[in-house]
């Protein structure tokens, strides 16, 4: 069976779905909202073996948009939100509103005819700003500190990239780059992933073979472990320049 947006994008309704709803299209009032749950959970953010941060996170669809929600704690058991996150696309991928917050500032990005607009409010009361960025409304969403980011864009790499043949994954030979937008940076920058193929890895005392894929940029290099045996889900995220793991819960 080919590996398609029907087997994992399908997932999360990110890449082409017969229920989708298209920019142009109404909803229609008379029926019921859908609401389907694709993943959740927390990752454990860990820099030299210490427990730093706590993602928690959410990916559901809404008729036929996918709905992505994370949120940062400065440790586990901690109630102090640093950070929170919400990006919304519809099921072809395209970006309907990126929105982050820490509190005091915030930023939103949005569609704005060829352009991504993005618009910063560094506090409540002051005047935004605004920081137009000439790329397609497709960009991947890569922000600072959200891992869950990472597992969208391994799902979309997978979906349309690869396939499996005889029970085994192949994929395009090489890195695909992909466009991606860092908000909080405020800056554009191309990313590159490559399939490095299945490794067994120890994860929390017990060994799991995993799919491993490369995630590179021009100033780093990251190591990414997903589950094929339960949709492809992010597992493990190895940063060495900056002596950090990250671990789904």
């Amino acid at each position: 069976m080919n590996l398609t947006s029907t087997t994992i994008f399908g997932l999360v309704l990110l890449l082409a779905c017969p229920t989708a709803l298209s920019a142009g299209e109404k909803k229609d009032k008379s029926k019921p909202e859908s609401k389907q749950a694709v993943d959740s959970g927390s990752f454990g953010v860990y820099v030299k073996g210490h427990r730093v941060l706590t993602e928690t996170f959410s990916i559901h669809e809404e008729d036929g948009i996918s709905v992505v929600k994370s949120r940062l704690q400065e440790a586990a058991g901690s109630t102090q939100v640093r950070q929170s996150s919400e990006l919304r696309m519809m099921s072809s991928g395209e970006l309907i509103r990126y929105d982050w917050t820490d509190g005091a500032g915030s930023l939103f990005l949005v569609p704005n005819n060829e352009f991504l607009l993005e618009k910063i409010i560094p506090l409540p009361a002051a005047k935004a700003a605004e920081q137009p960025f000439l790329m397609p409304s497709t960009s991947v969403i890569l922000d600072n500190n959200f891992f869950i980011h990472r597992e969208v864009l391994a799902w979309r790499y997978l979906a349309t990239n690869c396939k499996t043949e005889g029970g085994s994954l192949q994929c395009q030979e090489g890195p695909v780059e992909f466009g991606a937008l860092a908000p909080q940076d405020r800056t554009s920058l191309r990313v590159r992933m490559q399939l490095a193929g299945r490794e067994k890895v120890m994860i929390r005392g017990a060994e799991r073979e995993l799919l491993r894929l490369n995630l590179s940029g021009e100033e780093f290099s990251w190591a990414l472990w997903v589950d094929e045996k339960d949709h492809f889900k992010l597992i493990r995220v190895l940063i060495p320049d900056a002596e950090t793991e990250v671990l789904r819960d």
